[in-house]
């Protein structure tokens, strides 16, 4: 008999199921996924902390916002509103008025 007749091929076996394999290797994507929605989360939620202040302490603010993102002014005129504080817009656009003349 010839030695190429008797050959063994061993194939790789994986000591744990292909699936669990798998999961396993996306697990750091996953981490790495939920990690950069958490900091961007995170930002938006700073962000918007940020703006909020910034228009709630700066008439002058409110009044560039008005030129340049009047929609988000607008937001912020109905979000104090709506918690009661009533006069914040007819005291802005009193002074604007009173400022163009």
């Amino acid at each position: 008999m010839s030695s190429s007749t008797h050959r063994k091929i061993f194939l790789p076996t994986p000591s744990l199921p292909l699936s669990y394999v798998m999961s396993r290797s996306k697990g750091p994507l996953a981490k790495k996924i939920f990690k950069g929605v958490l900091v961007a989360e995170l930002m938006g939620v700073f962000g918007a902390y940020f703006l909020f202040n910034k228009m709630n302490t700066s008439q002058d603010f409110r009044h560039t916002m008005s030129k340049k993102f009047p929609f988000i002014l607008e937001v912020y005129y109905k979000s104090i509103e709506h918690s009661g504080m009533y006069g914040i817009r007819e005291q802005d656009q009193e002074k604007w008025l009173s400022n163009k003349n």
